[in-house]
């Protein structure tokens, strides 16, 4: 009876292994290396990648016979996020962190050359503004929620996304020159936060910082209010904003798989 009832579970963990093993650094997987990395007979691996590829997870290469993500994946995503699967997500640690500063709360994602807000929450101090903040773009020169995240990316990647296409001035304070900017996006990195006056919207300031999932930057997060609600208030707020910014990394984070022996491993060193 246990056998039958664990097969079953045991092929469905097997499948969501193979689902998470795709990610930024690891776009491709073929039969040998998948049964390398999780201690597979070649054809469990084989069986599974063909199953997946059937159902349109994945798709082979006919040339390469390797395996990438496929169009299913896409469409999940599409309907979890059509949905306010990740604003469903982030809102309680929004609301906290609006709670706790008084001021506005958001997160933000890339979005060509600009980052979207998924969700905000405002503070004590009453909404930034008269609509929802939800898919406002903000662009990727100007302000500390796009700083935060750009100043992530390598300069090879910011290039691609931002110089070479007009940038917009909006304020005064609006930087548009690219030696310029690309000296105030270098500091991100090191200082781990942006705060800025009226590069975007004149009457409003934000103190932004990155949120980053297995080394890799996804978005930021900000607190953003009038100007005397945020100046001088920087070293105090970042405290409750990191602490924000990295539980949304471990929210967004999918559970790691241990690789092939690793399990064994851990045992052994608890035991």
């Amino acid at each position: 009876m246990t056998t039958d009832r664990g097969a079953p579970l045991q092929t469905a963990d097997r499948v969501l292994q193979v689902l998470l093993a795709f990610s930024h650094d690891r776009e491709e997987w073929g039969v040998t290396d998948l049964a390398a990395e999780f201690g597979w007979d070649k054809s469990v691996a084989q069986r599974l990648l063909a199953s997946l590829a059937h159902r349109g997870f994945l798709v082979s290469d006919a040339v390469t016979r390797r395996y990438r993500l496929g169009p299913a994946v896409w469409h999940m995503a599409t309907a979890w996020e059509r949905h306010g699967g990740m604003a469903g997500l982030v809102r309680p640690t929004l609301r906290e962190l609006a709670a706790e500063s008084g001021v506005t709360a958001l997160f933000a994602v890339p979005d060509g050359a600009h980052l979207r807000c998924v969700e905000s929450a405002d503070g004590s101090t009453g909404p930034l503004r008269a609509y929802r903040l939800a898919d406002e773009l903000y662009p990727g020169h100007a302000g500390a929620t796009s700083r935060a995240y750009f100043g992530m990316l390598t300069p090879g990647a910011r290039a691609a996304a931002l110089y070479g296409r007009p940038m917009a001035r909006f304020s005064e304070l609006t930087v548009t020159d690219p030696d310029e900017l690309e000296e105030l996006m270098s500091r991100v990195p090191t200082e781990g936060h942006v705060y800025s006056e009226g590069e975007y919207d004149p009457a409003t300031a934000g103190l932004a910082v990155p949120v980053v999932v297995r080394s890799q930057p996804i978005g930021s997060l900000t607190l953003v209010g009038p100007h005397d609600q945020l100046d001088g208030r920087q070293d105090e707020l970042l405290v409750p904003l990191r602490a924000a910014a990295a539980g949304l990394g471990e929210l967004l984070t999918p559970r790691r798989v241990p690789r092939a022996g690793q399990a064994g491993r851990t045992s052994r060193q608890k035991g």
